[in-house]
C-alpha cells in the first residue's frame, strides 16, 4: 500500500521541511490528518502564536466561526510568497458545515483562487487555495 493511500497528507500535497501553520484547532478537528501531516514534513504543525511565515497554513473553519472572507485575508498575511492555504471546512450534515458557494466567494473576495477540493478526513472537507503572487 501505497503511503498515499494511507495517509491523506501525502495526497494533499505537503512536502518535507514545510512550515504549516494551523489555525482554528478545536476539540473536533481530525486528529489522524494533523498526525499525518506531521509525519510527512517531518516536524509539529506550529499554532496561531507562531511569528514568522509559513509555506502552507491549514485554516479548520466552521460556519459560526465568523467571517470566512476575514479569517482568509488574516490567513494569507502568515504565508510565504507563493504559499497555500488548506481550508478544511465540515462536510455536508456535519455541524459547522458551510456551503460550497460561500467558500467560493468568501476566497474570492480574499484574492484566493481554489484549486482543488477534496475529502480529507471522516467528518471534513479540504478545499486548496493558491494565495497572490505577492
Amino acid at each position: 500500500m501505497t503511503t498515499e493511500r494511507t495517509n491523506p497528507a501525502a495526497r494533499l500535497g505537503f512536502e518535507p521541511g514545510q512550515v504549516v501553520q494551523e489555525i482554528g484547532y478545536d476539540d473536533d478537528v481530525d486528529q489522524d490528518l494533523r498526525e499525518g501531516i506531521e509525519s510527512v514534513i517531518g516536524q509539529d504543525l506550529v499554532d496561531e502564536d507562531y511569528d514568522d511565515v509559513a509555506d502552507v497554513v491549514l485554516l479548520w473553519f466552521r460556519e459560526e466561526d465568523g467571517d470566512l472572507t476575514d479569517a482568509l485575508v488574516d490567513a494569507i498575511g502568515l504565508l510565504e510568497d507563493g504559499g497555500t492555504i488548506w481550508l478544511l471546512t465540515p462536510k455536508s450534515g456535519r455541524d459547522g458545515y458551510i456551503e460550497p458557494s460561500d467558500t467560493s466567494d468568501a476566497a474570492q473576495t480574499a484574492g484566493l483562487s481554489p484549486t482543488k477540493s477534496v475529502s480529507v478526513a471522516k467528518d471534513w472537507s479540504g478545499t486548496r487555495l493558491a494565495a497572490p503572487k505577492r
